[in-house]
């Protein structure tokens, strides 16, 4: 039976508290670490309707990305806005674990999420964190690698699901990304298999798809580990290459880690089409924009969340606009005065995309649990169009299956 305590030291593997801003709170913040869980919910905050839903959900641990408790409280009690969550949570038994910013700033944490959203390249850390001493990182490693795995045609659809549910097929701002040849095969059984389709004793030539996919090498093992839960075959044949970057064809995240990211579009388009194509890739949200529509925007600075203070590393980086979910508005007159672009799609659209990632991330790491991203999280913050005084419908999250 897995505990909170197991999940938790996964979080902390994937996002390390090292990572974390010197004033935050992660980790296992709520409950006991002793605590069997089988179901797991994602949020952004911990609030009240969160609360009711994990409740009634019957979770047993929630990963919230802001953490409770950041600022010292002197009492917990039911009847008080701030504590009446963890008053409920705690009588539900359930547990609250966060990664915050050492999940904005690891490797494939919010800031990549975003950027690969975005379609960037030659992705890198603003500010990069100096690795651990004794810490010799090898160039030469491979980012990526193409995993080819050989499949009967009835296991096609299953195989590339396991996959890509896993992180496979991620090209730029494309996933599910696959490549299938047909051909043939030939195996022989000894007398200790149960080939799943023809028989043992004999040579057998089946028809089989050839399927290529790119994984990167973080993903790797659950990868393999997904295709090989998926497939019907006792032994399926898998050829793993590694791939190296070259020039404009490393379309991954840079492995280092650090605060926000950098990186760049293969054209430059105006700021008025980014900004468009920032609504459209955060779910159909309006944006704040500071700057001349038609300047050309080449190299963008990400920073998830309230991260308008990465403004002045975003200009010495050479980006010509930094995206960011909230900015105060001498940030904006600061923009001005350096010649920056500045949009701030949202603290909510900015960081709600990492929270459903990392439910994905949870569940392959631990494929006995139910995992999945609150349905109940909203943004509070809604625009009201000015000419009818209506606002706007919020676009809603999108639906899925209702965890059994």
């Amino acid at each position: 039976m897995t505990t909170v305590a197991e999940v938790a030291a996964w979080l902390e593997q994937f996002a390390p508290a090292r990572l974390a801003e010197s004033w935050d709170n992660v980790g296992l913040l709520w409950g006991d670490p002793a605590t069997p869980v089988q179901r797991v919910m994602t949020c952004l905050t911990v609030t009240p309707a969160t609360a009711a839903e994990a409740i009634a959900e019957q979770a047993s641990l929630i990963v919230s990305h802001h953490p409770v408790l950041l600022r010292p409280v002197q009492r917990v009690r039911a009847d008080l806005v701030e504590t009446a969550p963890l008053w409920k949570l705690a009588r539900a038994g359930i547990a609250i674990a966060s990664p915050h910013t050492a999940f904005d700033n690891t490797h494939d944490g919010i800031n990549d999420v975003l950027c690969r959203r975005l379609g960037l390249m030659e992705v890198a850390p603003l500010r990069p964190i100096a690795r651990p001493e004794n810490s010799t990182p090898d160039a030469r490693a491979p980012q990526s690698f193409k995993v080819v795995v050989f499949t009967p045609a009835g296991d096609r659809e299953a195989v590339l699901a396991g996959a890509f549910e896993a992180g496979a097929g991620q090209i730029g701002a494309y996933r599910e990304c696959s490549f299938a040849t047909p051909g043939e095969g030939t195996f022989f059984g000894t007398e200790t298999t149960a080939p799943t389709v023809g028989h043992r004793g004999r040579r057998e030539t089946v028809a089989e798809l050839r399927l290529e996919m790119i994984c990167p090498a973080d993903r790797l093992p659950a990868v393999l580990t997904a295709i090989r839960s998926r497939h019907s075959y006792e032994e399926p044949a898998i050829d793993v290459y590694p791939l190296h970057p070259s020039g404009l064809a490393d379309a991954g995240p840079a492995r280092d880690q650090g605060a926000g990211r950098i990186g760049r579009f293969v054209e430059p388009r105006s700021l008025a089409e980014f900004a468009a194509f920032v609504g459209r890739s955060l779910g159909r949200i309006a944006a704040q924009v500071v700057g001349d529509p038609n300047r050309q925007v080449l190299r963008v600075a990400v920073a998830c969340g309230a991260g308008d203070e990465f403004l002045r590393d975003a200009a010495g980086a050479g980006a010509d606009v930094l995206l960011t979910g909230e900015a105060r508005f001498h940030r904006g007159v600061e923009a001005e005065s350096l010649g920056m672009a500045l949009i701030a799609a949202g603290h909510f659209a900015t960081e709600r995309l990492g929270v459903e990632d990392l439910a994905r991330r949870i569940a392959v790491a631990f494929p006995s649990l139910t995992v999945w991203a609150s349905q109940s999280e909203r943004d509070p913050f809604r625009l009201i169009a000015a000419a009818t005084g209506e606002p706007p419908a919020p676009p809603p999250i999108a639906k899925r299956k209702r965890p059994e």
